[in-house]
């Protein structure tokens, strides 16, 4: 089976964007951990530019991953990803993102106790740092929750490939023939705008996993449509042949978005129009998916060295990503750069932190799995097995 590195530089690069984009979040309006002095709006039609479909991309990588995997391994899928999924997920909750909270209690509460007095309340689930009535939840996994969505889809995924084998195949033939000529860009974009459309409101978007019902239709959807495309001849060579279309409405529906968003800064919008625009948000999603998917399989990258790094460095530079922005920002914080400096500075400096982290980690065989990585590789009749990537 040919390995599809298109999708190896997709998963490298939405990883990057996801840096890049909690950086924006030191700097923008919207609410985070710590904020900038110098916070605003400026940069918040940048971070639209990719704030519909990141995650969704990730997912649905991680779908047709998920599939290239359960092909090879078989009746071994569900531990091999309960392996290099769960304990990233307990040691970063436990260890990697405290520092995290203790910084938003110090930032937004003013909390003055020390760190490791912080960390044995954040350990014993200390419920008492409010604010007007609203209480940080501790232990917490902040942008870990998408290692346990991705675990728990598995799971999903799994058990219904189990009770029914044959559905994956009726349901890829179902697809092929939905999803033929322009149905490639209507059908998902329709789908992902009523979602939203009639889930927002109610469920809103906690990454909570048990309340989190919109979350779910869009990234369960995803993730399930990458899984069941991934080998499907018809619907990638739609999305290549429809990569232009899908750029230039992806990028009229951004322009939508900031105008509406710009337009009603200080108002409430019509019904009418916040619904109308919630679709347009769902046709974002959708055909910026489809847009760099089809010229990431134009292009069609080759392996090459340079991704045979990066692709097992993603997941240990996601575990920790945020936390090294986090302190970084506010290690930067007393000397009052401009946002334009510090901005460039406080990507760089994360980039480079984490990826010398990695570089540390996967050389010691205990630090690995926690950060995603499988064993050491190991020679066989004189030659190295590669690890299979992270997720």
């Amino acid at each position: 089976m040919t390995r599809r590195h298109d999708l190896d530089w997709v998963r490298v690069l939405a990883f990057a964007l996801l840096v890049v984009y909690h950086v924006g979040m030191y700097y923008v309006s919207w609410d985070w951990h710590v904020k900038s002095p110098f916070a605003g709006a400026a940069a918040e039609p940048f971070m639209l530019l990719s704030a519909p479909w990141r995650l969704s991309l990730l997912f649905l990588v991680s779908g047709a991953a998920s599939a290239f995997l359960m092909d090879k391994l078989r009746a071994g899928f569900v531990g091999v990803r309960s392996l290099r999924l769960l304990p990233p997920q307990i040691f970063g909750m436990l260890v990697v993102v405290p520092p995290q909270s203790y910084f938003e209690v110090v930032e937004k509460l003013g909390y003055a106790g020390g760190y490791l007095s912080f960390w044995g309340r954040y350990l014993q689930a200390d419920g008492s740092f409010c604010r007007d009535g609203d209480c940080l939840i501790l232990p917490t996994w902040n942008h870990l929750w998408f290692v346990s969505y991705l675990w728990v889809y598995t799971l999903v995924l799994a058990l219904v490939v189990r009770v029914a084998p044959r559905l994956r195949a009726s349901l890829t033939r179902g697809l092929e023939a939905l999803l033929r000529g322009w149905g490639l860009l209507l059908w998902p974009a329709v789908a992902l705008g009523l979602a939203r459309l009639m889930l927002l409101d109610r469920f809103g978007s906690t990454h909570a996993l048990i309340d989190d019902g919109y979350n779910h239709a869009q990234y369960f959807a995803v993730f399930a449509l990458g899984f069941l495309i991934a080998h499907s001849t018809a619907v990638w060579a739609g999305v290549e042949r429809l990569r232009w279309p899908a750029l230039l409405l992806a990028l009229a529906a951004w322009a939508a978005l900031i105008a509406y968003f710009v337009g009603f800064a200080d108002m409430a919008p019509p019904d009418g129009l916040r619904g109308a625009m919630r679709l347009v948000w769902g046709l974002n999603q959708w055909s910026a998916i489809v847009a760099i998917l089809g010229f990431a399989r134009r292009w069609a990258p080759r392996d090459s060295r340079l991704l045979r790094y990066l692709v097992p460095a993603v997941f240990p530079v996601y575990i920790l990503h945020q936390t090294v922005i986090v302190v970084a920002a506010l290690g930067l914080k007393p000397l009052a750069l401009h946002p334009g400096l510090e901005a460039p500075l406080l990507m760089a400096l994360t980039f480079a932190v984490c990826l010398a982290a990695y570089e540390g980690i996967r050389r010691v065989y205990l630090l690995r799995p926690l950060f995603g990585l499988p064993a050491a590789a190991r020679r066989r009749h004189g030659s190295a097995v590669r690890p299979q990537p992270a997720p």
